[in-house]
């Protein structure tokens, strides 16, 4: 596998780390000066173990006081290496995020990266979610798993994004916030929360927000109405319970995406067809969840998640009539109504046998779909709902047992391992034949294995190696229309991948320091065939490899002036030649995987104080993005800074807390992310000028 191609990266890679490796033991030879951050136990991996030791790309964001209008996960979510998350300007598609290239070929939603929100999916068990359901204003932190021990997870777990709201806590207050900015952006937000008076009564936060904006682009306004609900119960047998609710209900005009050329022309305008048929999506979520954990005694601890949520969405594309009429179309409308439920239980055992610890359980997860499709034109009236073009019951289900061992060898060396048996299960009934039977059923299944040995050289510095398979599934939307009218709905393979990864991380002096290697080689990835008449069809790259190192730091440098930096570089490229399909073009060996920046950099500056004056600065770089697997053009590469100010004070029992901020300071005209083989070339999405927000929130405590 590794072949002489190679051996220049791998040749880099091992010259870095042992730089890396010198720097470190020069930086802890007087170990009496040594200032560590404090420590952060990271859940993520299930051994609660301090991020600094756990053996992986695992990385821990603690929320911060408001900064920004609190409406993307974009805000929150900076300086990530290996994780690359583009803002469309499109409140109608959600943002854009792949780790380490897995999701960058998502036209819309999230592939290849699962979400959580305090422990519930918001993944779907074919591996398609959102981020539109995540409340900023009660979010408490973020962890984000990268890298090939993600497959703890199973299907579609290129990467894992955890978020976790705060729990209620000390007197009962509230708080009051309105956020404002350019383009009429405004959010009014209310939180309630107070911690439990007495022994089993629960804490609780209760968060509303409402946003609207006009949109940055013609015909790009959104509105949203967002909430979020948080019961906690630390009970007197050791057990404590969360009940989670969450509400979301957008409606968003949706721009596309434009040619070169209009960009360049006039990037706030929208192609003729979209304001025609008024393209747009109406979304409605409602989702509940209950999470317990109990400590059974020293040694045992049982937790256990259940969910349930329904999810309906109305899409009007802009389709041409004319392309309507086609074997297999849709239509111009996506309606669908969606019920998802689930529960994962598993069994933790401490000490069983000396320096041993097991986790086993088993995660089961099912979706029921009524999706309809029709005619986005009734007679000459445009964008309104027609005649009925598709309708059809689709089924997903997984039942994924799990389980995983962490074993010390020794006071410095640690054995981690892991098993899951992914299986997920696909059905579609169509009770629409006139256009073609998409009738069919499939099933995907792999058993992922994952090893990784950490050895804590010295207690400022760790070193790791890592191995893990992967396994991606289509989608049920990738496989709605089959490549050509002759095929089976379900002929897309699923992709297995396998991950190598190298990591150093260091506490010391200068600071936190983590770097990373990788080589990830995968077989049928999935990508994007073509995006024609509103059909995008897919097909499997016989074999991909992704390969790159990841870099981070971040210190307190003085009093509360801190400081943050993370380099990303990643080669992704086609590695066979990917046969033609349906007239279109082979894929040479060696082209670039489009929608992935090769290099990706970012550097923040914050002076943070518990009240007073704030301040940050933090300048982001992304490399040039290739928008179609020929390679034919480019996003080009961009820097963009930002800056924020702000102040928070107390007085007795009320706080109040403001800020400004401008975001693309110098006024960068750039794609913010791309359309992955858009077939009128139509592939950018053009970012927000230079912008500006500023908000108000005001607590009292009672």
């Amino acid at each position: 596998m590794y072949d002489q191609q190679n051996f220049p990266f791998l040749k880099t890679t091992l010259s870095l780390f042992i730089a890396c490796i010198a720097h470190s033991a020069y930086a802890i030879d007087d170990t009496s000066k040594v200032q560590k951050l404090d420590t952060i136990v990271i859940e993520a991996t299930r051994t609660d173990r301090d991020v600094m030791a756990t053996p992986a790309s695992a990385y821990y964001i603690q929320q911060e006081p408001q900064k920004g209008m609190n409406v993307n996960l974009s805000e929150a979510l900076k300086g990530v290496p290996g994780l690359q998350l583009n803002n469309r300007e499109n409140y109608a598609q959600d943002l854009q995020i792949s780790m380490r290239g897995f999701g960058a070929r998502s036209s819309f939603g999230v592939r290849g990266v699962r979400l959580y929100v305090d422990g519930i999916p918001a993944t779907m068990p074919d591996g398609q979610g959102q981020t539109s359901n995540i409340d900023l204003n009660s979010l408490d932190h973020i962890e984000v798993l990268g890298g090939g021990l993600s497959s703890l997870y199973g299907n579609s777990s290129g990467g894992t994004i955890l978020t976790t709201t705060r729990e209620g806590q000390g007197d009962d207050s509230i708080t009051l916030g309105y956020a404002g900015g350019s383009e009429n952006k405004g959010q009014a937000s209310l939180v309630l929360q107070g911690g439990a008076k007495n022994a089993n009564e629960p804490s609780y936060i209760l968060s509303s927000s409402y946003f609207d904006t006009d949109g940055f682009r013609d015909h790009s306004g959104a509105n949203k109405v967002l909430s979020n609900a948080k019961l906690t119960w630390n009970l007197d047998d050791g057990s404590k319970i969360n009940w989670i609710n969450n509400y979301v209900k957008i409606d968003a005009d949706d721009p596309g995406g434009l040619t070169r050329e209009q960009w360049k022309a006039n990037p706030k305008q929208v192609a003729g067809n979209v304001s025609l048929y008024n393209a747009r999506k109406e979304i409605e979520q409602l989702q509940t969840g209950l999470t317990w954990n109990k400590p059974l005694n020293d040694q045992h601890e049982i937790y256990a998640m259940a969910y349930a949520g329904q999810r309906s969405v109305t899409q009007y594309q802009s389709i041409p009539q004319t392309a309507q009429g086609g074997a297999n179309h849709a239509g111009g409308v996506i309606d669908f109504d969606r019920n998802f439920y689930g529960t994962d239980v598993r069994w933790t055992g401490k000490e069983l046998l000396p320096n041993l610890k097991l986790i086993a359980g088993v995660a089961i997860d099912a979706m029921t779909e009524e999706r309809r499709g029709y005619e986005n034109f009734a007679g000459s009236v445009l964008g309104v709902k027609g005649n009925l073009r598709r309708n059809e019951d689709n089924t997903l289900w997984n039942i994924d047992p799990y389980a995983q061992a962490s074993y010390a060898i020794n006071d410095v060396v640690n054995v981690d391992a892991g098993l899951r048996y992914s299986n997920v299960h696909f059905k579609t009934e169509d009770h629409f034949l006139t256009n073609g039977d998409n009738s069919g059923k499939t099933d995907y299944q792999k058993l992922l294995p994952s090893l990784a040995l950490s050895w804590q050289i010295v207690p400022e510095l760790m070193a790791y190696a890592s191995y893990a398979q992967g396994f991606e599934t289509p989608t049920f939307t990738e496989m709605a229309y089959p490549a050509v009218t002759a095929n089976t709905p379900f002929s897309l393979k699923a992709a297995e991948s396998e991950t190598y990864e190298l990591g150093l991380k260091s506490d010391n002096v200068l600071g936190q320091f983590t770097a990373a290697a990788f080589y990830t080689l995968t077989k049928d990835d999935i990508v994007p065939l073509k995006n024609e008449g509103g059909k995008a069809t897919f097909r499997n790259a016989d074999q991909t490899l992704r390969q790159g190192i990841e870099l981070s730091w971040q210190k307190d440098l003085w009093r509360d002036l801190s400081a943050q930096a993370s380099y990303s570089y990643i080669d992704a490229t086609f590695d066979k030649d990917t046969v033609d399909i349906a007239g279109i073009s082979p894929i040479p060996n060696g082209n670039y995987i489009p929608g992935i920046a090769k290099n990706q950099a970012f550097l923040a500056l914050g002076w943070k104080p518990e009240n007073g004056l704030r301040a940050g600065v933090d300048v982001r770089y992304s490399d040039k993005i290739y928008v179609d697997d020929s390679n034919s053009d480019t996003a080009p590469s961009y820097v963009v800074a930002a800056a924020n100010i702000g102040y928070k004070w107390t007085v007795k029992d009320w706080a109040f807390n403001t800020f400004a901020r401008v975001d693309n300071l110098f006024d960068k005209d750039y794609s913010g992310s791309v359309i992955v083989n858009e077939s009128n070339k139509r592939f950018f999405e053009p970012a927000e000028g230079r912008n500006w927000s500023a908000g108000l929130s005001v607590t009292k405590e009672f």
